[in-house]
C-alpha cells in the first residue's frame, strides 16, 4: 500500500464533500458547499489548481469522472436539484454541456455516477425526492435522454453501478455475454434496491426484493468491482452505524455485518480490484477492511480523525 498523503489545501471557501480522481489518476475534482467544483493536476503528492467550475446554485455534493473513451467529462450533483455535465475543451478550459431542468428532480440530488463504459455514456443519480434518474447520451440526436424511477418512498441518498462484466465471465472459458446494466440505490426507507434495464420495455425496473438489514437511513451504497469473477458484492453504510456486505448467489442476496461502529457511517469506497473496502464515519475516522481467504473480513488499517 502507498504512503498516506498529508492534508492538501483546496482553496474552497466551505466544506469539501467529495474528492474523485480520474481514470488515470492524473486529475482530481472536488465538490464543495461553496457551490463550486475545482479541478487539479496530480503529480506525485502535489496538487496544482487548474480551474474552478461555477454553475450550481447550491452546495455540490458529489462528482464523477467518465471513462476516457468519452473524453474528459465530469458529472456533478447539487442541493439545487440539478445534475450538470462538464467537458474539458482542447485548450484545457471546461464548459458545461448539459444541465437537467426542474422537471427531473424536485429536491436535492445527492449522488451521481457515470456507468461502466461498456454501457455507453450514461449517468445515474439519486435524489431526496425519492427518485433515481438515468441520463443517456443519444449519439444519433446528439442530446441527453432522461429516465426516472421512484426508487425509495422517503428519499434516495446514493447510487452505485454494477460492474458491466457478467459474474464468472473471467473464469467461464466462454465468450463474454452482453454487458450487464444494473445499479443499486440507497434510501431513507432503510433499504438498498437493485435496478436493471428491461430491454423489452426499454425502461428501468426494480430487480428482486429490497435488501433489508439496516434499522435507519442507508447513507451510502458501493458495488464492488469483480473483474469478471463469479460473484457480486455490495457494501451498504447506515445511520445505524453498521456496514453490511451483500453477496449475490443464484439471484439471491445474503447479508453479513462487516462492522458496527456505534456511530453513523457516511461513505464507502472499494479498491480498484474490489479486495479492500474503505469506510468513513461521522467522526472522520477511516478504516480499511479486507476479506480473508476463509471469507471473513478483517480490519487492516485505521486513520483516526485529527484532534
Amino acid at each position: 500500500m502507498g504512503s498516506p498523503v498529508g492534508p492538501q489545501e483546496t482553496g474552497h471557501a466551505d466544506t469539501v464533500h467529495d474528492v474523485q480522481l480520474d481514470y488515470y489518476g492524473r486529475k482530481l475534482a472536488t465538490a464543495s458547499s461553496d457551490r463550486t467544483i475545482k479541478v487539479f493536476d496530480v503529480t506525485g503528492d502535489q496538487l496544482t489548481p487548474l480551474t474552478t467550475l461555477h454553475g450550481h446554485d447550491g452546495p455540490v455534493w458529489q462528482v464523477s469522472w467518465s471513462h476516457p473513451k468519452f473524453g474528459n467529462l465530469l458529472a456533478s450533483c447539487s442541493f439545487d436539484n440539478s445534475i450538470m455535465i462538464w467537458k474539458e475543451q482542447q485548450d484545457g478550459s471546461w464548459m458545461p454541456v448539459y444541465t437537467t431542468d426542474s422537471s427531473l428532480h424536485s429536491a436535492s440530488v445527492n449522488s451521481v455516477a457515470f456507468a461502466p463504459h461498456e454501457l455507453g455514456l450514461k449517468v445515474a443519480a439519486a435524489s431526496s425526492d425519492g427518485s433515481a434518474s438515468v441520463l443517456t447520451y443519444n449519439t444519433t440526436e446528439g442530446k441527453w435522454d432522461q429516465q426516472k424511477v421512484d426508487a425509495h418512498s422517503v428519499g434516495c441518498t446514493a447510487v452505485s453501478w454494477s460492474p458491466a462484466a457478467p459474474p464468472g465471465s473471467l473464469v467461464s472459458g466462454k465468450p463474454p455475454a452482453h454487458a450487464i446494466a444494473r445499479f443499486a440505490t440507497a434510501g431513507c426507507d432503510r433499504t438498498v434496491r437493485i435496478w436493471h434495464y428491461d430491454e423489452s420495455k426499454r425502461q428501468w425496473a426494480q430487480q428482486g426484493q429490497p435488501l433489508k438489514g439496516h434499522t435507519d437511513w442507508v447513507r451510502d451504497v458501493a458495488w464492488a468491482p469483480n473483474l469478471g469473477m463469479p460473484m457480486n458484492t455490495i457494501a451498504s453504510a447506515g445511520q445505524d452505524g453498521k456496514v453490511l456486505i451483500w453477496t449475490e448467489q443464484n439471484n439471491q442476496w445474503s447479508q453479513l455485518v462487516l462492522c458496527d461502529l456505534q456511530q453513523p457511517v457516511w461513505k464507502l469506497s472499494w479498491s480498484v480490484t474490489g479486495g479492500i473496502l474503505a469506510v468513513s464515519d461521522s467522526k472522520g475516522n477511516v478504516t480499511l477492511w479486507k476479506e480473508a481467504i476463509d471469507g471473513q473480513w478483517q480490519q487492516i488499517s485505521q486513520n483516526a480523525a485529527a484532534a
